[in-house]
């Protein structure tokens, strides 16, 4: 363990990916989500695929225990099930497919994709039509292949949402409990394969600090109805982490 520790410790770069946890904190507490879309952008110019995944995945599943307790009652309780079961589906076909993929084209499917999404949250596109059961594991089944792949199972769950004539407060909570659940079953999934690094959970479980003092920070800071602000923010962040983290920077 102390050579594990000393490892983290002098990793290159570990200053700029323990703000990368500080700030996806501070998005997810007041938004619900982001975390990974600022995390691993800046990661993955730092760590192999799966150690960022491993890493996020650790410190992630620690850093909104301050905030999980008081956003459960407003849980949307079957979509969350729903989800749940179709990202348990397919998560590991993405994890397969995340074997075949150089570092390079990780980076940049994390930044574009984390770019894709900023830009049709900022656009405002919507789907208006019903949204069934069956399109509810679907979408779960989405995100699933995508957190597999790229470590970024949020998209499709917050584009659903986005058609989801709900309280901002539900869909923070939802997707709250939802990235929970998934950091619990990529967990399973990774060991599944034989693809846990202890350095890189040791890491992950010393990055749970920052990030959860940043979900405390923004979990203080949401306040329902001003959905604007807290957005904005968010996407802000999230623009800056994912261009940075682009391969042709350097």
């Amino acid at each position: 363990m102390p050579d594990l520790l000393a490892e983290a410790w002098n990793l290159p770069g570990l200053g700029w990916i323990a703000f990368a946890a500080f700030i996806g904190g501070l998005v997810r507490g007041f938004a619900g989500f982001g975390t990974a879309l600022v995390f691993l952008p800046v990661t993955a110019q730092f760590l192999t695929p799966f150690q960022a995944i491993l890493a996020l995945t650790f410190m992630d599943i620690l850093g909104p225990m301050p905030i999980l307790r008081r956003a459960w009652p407003q849980v949307e309780k079957g979509d969350l099930g729903r989800l749940t079961l179709g990202t348990a589906v397919m998560l590991p076909v993405g994890l397969a497919v995340l074997q075949l993929v150089p570092p390079e084209a990780f980076r940049y499917a994390v930044s574009l994709l984390a770019l894709s999404m900023l830009a049709v949250l900022i656009g405002g596109l919507r789907y208006g039509g019903v949204v069934s059961r069956a399109m509810v594991l679907a979408i779960g089944g989405a995100a699933g292949f995508l957190g597999g792949v790229a470590g970024l199972p949020g998209p499709p769950v917050i584009l659903f949402y986005m058609a989801r004539p709900l309280p901002a407060a539900v869909i923070r909570a939802t997707t709250l409990y939802y990235l929970f659940v998934f950091d619990l079953l990529i967990i399973l999934g990774m060991g599944a394969f034989g693809l846990w690094e202890a350095g890189a959970m040791v890491l992950g479980l010393g990055l749970a600090v920052p990030c959860m003092a940043g979900n405390w920070l923004g979990g203080r800071m949401f306040v329902p109805g001003q959905d604007r602000l807290y957005r904005g923010a968010a996407y802000g962040l999230i623009a800056l982490s994912a261009l940075s983290g682009l391969p042709f920077w350097r």
